[in-house]
């Protein structure tokens, strides 16, 4: 019975919804920290002047938020996984397509977590055995297997939003304060009004700000779907991702420039009691690669529901592992805009036709095999995606991609849905 559930993506039972709104933002708070999106809060520098920069950051992390949020709130109300809401969009049988593609950018994106933790803990330990990167990314992967094995719920309500989120911001704190320090030192306003090098506009900085919101969009719901209501599930999603989000892009912009260096993880370390703070954040850092191996098992179990989901979970880090021990960190920028391309739009349509009053059990429970519609729309929307850079020669600025795909798969999907 438990699989014919789970083959027909049934609703959570609302005796097992337990989280409320402290659980959405410390979740979400927790999974917007990391490595990572500190140094792609590095890569909008020179390009931009600090205060475009800023603007980017802000405007970004409120708008990618909100979408987490909107998704959020689609899951809790309705009880369904990212995997059930496709398939009520997209028709049973065209939805593995999306869902296969988000198993595929999971595990994309579980590898560059452990690769981002594998470095800091060879630039942490200053080992330069040639053995050791591959130590580092199998201690890692094994700790993710083991949060795997236990229970979600668990491990958000005690150890996230108990211990890893108020020793994670006083990380954030001590790091903020030492380089802003350093950044007085330096003359805070010849650093506030220092001009960018060009070769990056404000939108298309909104685009790489977005991007990594974005990226969390295919797993929002699979953790959102625990949520007593849809309404907290909005607000803490919402708050907590995007307080995280303008902390870290923004602490990123302020390493660089502090203290320019190839490496942010060694720019850190030069910060005083930088070794123990970035150790936490490292720490802290294991939550996200969860996040991409649950969430991958939850769709793949989904697609083949045969395997229990700690199954996929073990699969899908063994596989994120081994990624981690052949992919070098470049062309970080490329992946997120190709992710973006693809699910910007995918979400567009999801919400278009799911916000607003739908009720989404019933449409799941009559979706067909497939629905053409939105699946143009979805199409249509990579399309424009894609094409709005090229509206830069004619409007005289950069357009950027993601508000001009999701303004349109939204609209599109909105206009064209059944209003009975």
């Amino acid at each position: 019975m438990e699989q014919r559930r789970q083959r027909r993506n049934d609703p959570l039972s609302p005796e097992r919804r337990a989280f409320g709104f402290h659980d959405h933002a410390s979740l979400w708070f927790s999974l917007g920290v990391g490595l990572l999106v500190m140094q792609v809060g590095a890569y909008l520098m020179p390009a931009l002047g600090t205060r475009e920069a800023l603007i980017a950051i802000i405007a970004g992390s409120i708008l990618g938020a909100f979408l987490l949020g909107c998704v959020a709130k689609l899951g809790a109300d309705s009880g369904l996984a990212s995997a059930g809401l496709m398939h009520a969009v997209y028709g049973r049988r065209f939805a593995v397509l999306p869902i296969v593609l988000n198993i595929v950018q999971l595990i994309g994106w579980g590898s560059f977590e452990l690769v981002v933790m594998r470095d800091a803990s060879v630039a942490i330990t200053g080992a330069s055995a040639a053995w050791v990167p591959w130590l580092a990314t199998l201690f890692w992967g094994a700790i993710v297997a083991l949060l795997i094995s236990g229970s979600m719920v668990t491990l958000v309500r005690r150890l996230i939003a108990r211990v890893a989120l108020p020793l994670v911001v006083l990380s954030l704190l001590w790091l903020s304060w030492q380089f802003l320090s350093m950044a007085q030192t330096q003359g805070l306003a010849a650093l506030w009004n220092r001009p960018g090098e060009g070769g990056m506009g404000v939108l298309s900085a909104l685009d790489l700000v977005i991007a990594m919101p974005i990226s969390w969009l295919p797993l929002v719901a699979d953790y959102a779907r625990h949520g007593r209501d849809g309404k907290s599930a909005l607000r803490g999603t919402w708050l907590g991702y995007a307080l995280a989000n303008v902390w870290c892009y923004g602490l990123g912009v302020l390493v660089v420039l502090t203290l320019p260096s190839a490496n942010l993880v060694t720019a850190l370390l030069l910060a005083q009691g930088g070794l123990i703070a970035l150790s936490l954040i490292l720490i802290d850092e294991v939550d996200n690669a969860y996040g991409d191996a649950y969430s991958g098992a939850v769709s793949s179990h989904s697609l083949l529901p045969k395997k229990s989901i700690r199954f996929w979970g073990f699969i899908i880090t063994a596989l994120c592992t081994a990624c981690a021990l052949v992919l070098p960190m470049h062309a970080l920028e490329p992946f997120l805009l190709m992710l973006s391309s693809v699910f910007v739009p995918l979400f567009g349509v999801i919400l278009g036709r799911l916000a607003f009053g739908a009720n989404t059990v019933q449409l799941l429970a009559s979706a067909r095999a497939v629905h053409v519609g939105p699946l143009l729309i979805w199409l249509a929307g990579i399309a424009v995606y894609h094409g709005a850079p090229m509206l830069t020669s004619v409007v005289g600025f950069q357009t950027g991609s993601a508000l001009p795909a999701l303004a349109f798969s939204f609209a599109l999907a909105y206009l064209s849905r059944d209003k009975a």
